[in-house]
């Protein structure tokens, strides 16, 4: 039995064209990881599917600028904002084709999957996994250079064997793609291209 998990990292609506915080190729990139997970869904023995899950009505811990503008650093336009259709995930069917999901960011900042929570017990994704007899992970979804690189980094810290498949990754700009991929190849972490 396999002991590797696939990580789905915030594949939704307000992060692909058209969202209120868009990545340039986010929707191609949902679309292929749906693929990806229908060829090889049996190498895994669970697909996790992580979600921007804000809070409605607060600017959840500073995350959000609700006044001024964003400075795309620490403060963001309003995004994936609990049961609005941005929350959503961009491909239809993802869902169904999950395990497990994990919901972060509730009330507070939170990029890696590791900070959020599984919706079905409330552990955190290490317990999760290890739970599971989980030791690798591949690492997919939006956005390279924030998101993605937040959970790769954080399964290497949990001593993980972890992969990002960049090609069913998006990311926000060249030059912060280009320094994540270095920073996550310094710590460990094998990055398919």
């Amino acid at each position: 039995m396999s002991t590797t998990a696939l990580l789905v990292v915030d594949v939704q609506n307000d992060f692909v064209e058209g969202g209120s915080l868009a990545v340039t190729g986010g929707r191609a990139v949902a679309a292929a990881i749906v693929d990806h997970i229908d060829r090889y869904a049996g190498d895994y023995r669970l697909i996790v599917g992580s979600r921007d899950w804000h809070t409605p009505g607060s600017d959840n811990g500073g995350h959000f600028a609700l006044t001024g503008a964003p400075d795309y650093a620490g403060t963001w336009p309003v995004h994936c904002v609990a049961g609005t259709a941005g929350a959503e995930f961009a491909e239809a069917g993802l869902a169904d084709r999950l395990t497990h999901q994990v919901r972060k960011g509730m009330g507070e900042p939170a990029y890696s999957m590791f900070e959020g929570r599984a919706d079905a017990d409330g552990d955190g994704l290490a317990e999760l996994l290890a739970a599971q007899g989980i030791r690798a992970v591949d690492v997919v979804g939006i956005a390279t250079d924030y998101c993605v690189r937040a959970t790769a980094l954080d399964a290497r810290r949990a001593g993980f064997e972890t992969r990002v498949i960049l090609p069913l990754t998006a990311g926000v700009a060249p030059q912060s793609c280009a320094a994540a991929l270095d920073e996550l190849a310094a710590a460990g972490v094998e990055v398919l291209r």
